[in-house]
């Protein structure tokens, strides 16, 4: 039985990684080095739903895919680090609170590592392995206002999600 649960937590990976692919790809507002995305509702809906390791790993590897497959694969290490820190950070936060409300607190502090991780992450890797310093710090308003939006967003779709299908709960990992 453990075999059959483990598979599907592998198969929970894949899709949300999907997810979170299709999540990059959709939306793109273009910016001065890239483009401003919806990737952080996928990333933090998945790490308020199914736990740290789902969320690092999903988030990683789907917003590194997504740059690969858009052409803008120097990005691609750079997301894989930011985005699989913010779901891991962000679902360690709020840790797995099975048929419990999430602390007002926990959420806002979630939010806030989310916002931190992405713009101060980008700001610190791009300016040093891609742009420079000056015009790294030009993008870091417009990641502030992805991954807030992204983590209101994220939160909303999971309680949402959890509402109507609590044993969802039991997919975290």
């Amino acid at each position: 039985m453990e075999d059959k649960k483990n598979a599907l937590k592998i198969a929970v990976v894949a899709v949300l990684t999907a997810v979170v692919v299709v999540f990059t790809m959709i939306v793109r507002i273009p910016t001065a080095k890239g483009y401003l995305n919806l990737c952080d509702v996928a990333i933090c809906f998945t790490a308020f739903t199914f736990g740290p390791w789902t969320a690092f790993i999903a988030a990683g590897l789907g917003t590194a895919l997504a740059d690969l497959i858009s052409g803008y694969a120097q990005w691609a290490p750079i997301s894989f680090v930011v985005h699989g820190l913010e779901g891991l950070l962000v679902a360690l936060i709020v840790g797995q609170q099975a048929g419990r409300v999430i602390p007002f607190f926990k959420k806002v502090l979630a939010g806030l590592v989310c916002m931190a991780t992405v713009s101060i992450g980008y700001f610190l890797l791009s300016a040093i392995f891609i742009s420079g310093f000056s015009v790294a710090a030009a993008e870091i308003p417009g990641n502030l206002i992805q991954s807030g939006v992204g983590a209101v967003l994220g939160l909303a779709v999971s309680y949402a999600v959890q509402r109507a299908y609590p044993p969802v709960r039991g997919l975290a990992w």
